[in-house]
């Protein structure tokens, strides 16, 4: 039974803008049968290939970036230098990091994901996309200390693994210990000047954010973060910081539990 009619009627029409249609939809339609296929592949009109499980949480963010250009990489990366350094935190299976290396083809990109089952879709899509020269995928998480933490996986390649996701992710998880770094690391790893964050941790953005220091950020011109509902913090405290260290609100987004926070230096 389909629970969301026009939901489907509006995925169906969605997947028409990719170029092996037929396929993704096959494989879509029999993930629940035993003809279920692991792996789903979507061919984009420019020839981009991104590869992932074939599971509804690990699909949504290709449609989100090929698809509803949810990032609108023009204004993304309007008035930032040709050849932007960008962090992509919390990178999933690249999408993000592939589609901003296809738009600005003298950037280079740093994306960190913790999960050890995503983060083997990520390097495979960087990899196949023939962008490893400039996106260099790191399977790490960014916290507010360096060394190691736990990190719930339910090993479907969701966008909810996170290291305050193992109740919110309606699945059954494997705790996982993972290197993590801090976001002064991976600024300095990308070369000591980063021109773009994107973040989206799944509610460990509030350890990144608030324990790391002004001068971390002193490169930075803009910032896409998407924040979460987490007990006992509380979005603004993102705002407050970032305003602290130099950034404005350009634009707000919110729905459900989870907003966006875009941002330029002032």
């Amino acid at each position: 039974m389909i629970r969301n009619p026009s939901f489907a009627m509006h995925r169906l029409r969605q997947t028409g803008r990719f170029r092996n249609a037929p396929q993704v939809l096959w494989s879509i339609a029999t993930s629940r049968t035993p003809l279920r296929r692991d792996a789903l592949r979507f061919v984009m009109k420019d020839g981009t290939v991104i590869d992932t499980p074939n599971q509804p949480g690990a699909r949504v963010p290709i449609y989100e970036v090929f698809v509803e250009d949810a990032y609108d990489y023009d204004a993304l990366t309007e008035g930032l230098r040709p050849d932007l350094v960008a962090l992509d935190i919390g990178g999933h299976v690249g999408c993000f990091s592939v589609a901003l290396a296809k738009h600005s083809r003298e950037a280079r990109v740093h994306t960190y994901e913790a999960s050890p089952v995503t983060a083997q879709w990520l390097f495979r899509n960087v990899e196949q996309n023939e962008l490893s020269d400039r996106v260099h995928p790191h399977h790490s998480a960014v916290a507010g200390v360096t060394g190691t933490l736990e990190f719930a996986d339910n090993g479907r390649g969701s966008g909810l693994n996170g290291v305050t996701a193992a109740q919110r992710s309606g699945h059954p998880t494997a705790i996982a210990t993972v290197p993590a770094v801090t976001f002064g690391d991976a600024v300095r790893a990308a070369g000591g000047t980063v021109d773009l964050v994107k973040m989206d941790t799944e509610g460990a953005e509030y350890d990144i954010v608030l324990n790391s220091s002004a001068e971390d950020w002193e490169t930075v011109s803009r910032i896409v973060l998407e924040h979460h509902a987490v007990p006992g913090q509380d979005a603004a405290e993102l705002e407050r910081f970032l305003v602290g260290a130099g950034f404005e609100v350009t634009r707000r987004e919110s729905g459900g539990t989870a907003g966006i926070l875009w941002l330029d230096r002032r």
